[in-house]
């Protein structure tokens, strides 16, 4: 059984790990802002086993003039479980959650092998490309919340 909810920035780091930091110390999966009271943290359970997570963050960008933004980070899912839709699940858990707190547009840093999925879900890239030191290429990713 397939359930989502809200958890602990900590409870994050199991996956950020093995997804996003994979090799790194574990304390690279501690990101600023993650225990501020704006910030949510979700958690995908395939029979109470944790598969993926998503964090958003309440954090304007320059790019974007909208007043309330929203910034995707650590949107990971275990290699293992990847190709059920489960990505997608948290995405839309993370838009609800926006949309309920009137933001007006989400944005994030997306990996390069990511962009396919984020545009499937109707995220537009916005500039060019650049290089995360350590980490690889990436792309500003955005979507306008109705």
């Amino acid at each position: 059984m397939i359930t989502l909810k809200e958890i602990t920035a900590s409870a994050t780091f199991p996956v950020r790990h093995s997804v996003l930091r994979k090799g790194k110390p574990i304390e690279t999966c501690s990101f600023d802002n993650d225990d501020n009271p704006t910030t949510k943290h979700f958690g995908l359970f395939d029979n109470d086993e944790l598969k993926g997570i998503v964090s958003v963050f309440e954090k304007k960008n320059q790019l974007f003039n909208k007043v309330k933004q929203f910034q995707i980070r650590g949107m990971a899912v275990l290699e293992n479980t990847q190709g059920y839709g489960f990505g997608k699940m948290l995405m839309l858990e993370a838009e609800k959650y926006c949309k309920a707190a009137n933001g007006a547009i989400i944005w994030f840093n997306a990996r390069e092998n990511a962009v396919g999925f984020y545009e499937n879900l109707g995220y537009r890239i916005s500039g060019t490309s650049f290089d995360i030191a350590g980490i690889g290429i990436h792309f500003v990713m955005f979507k306008e919340l109705d």
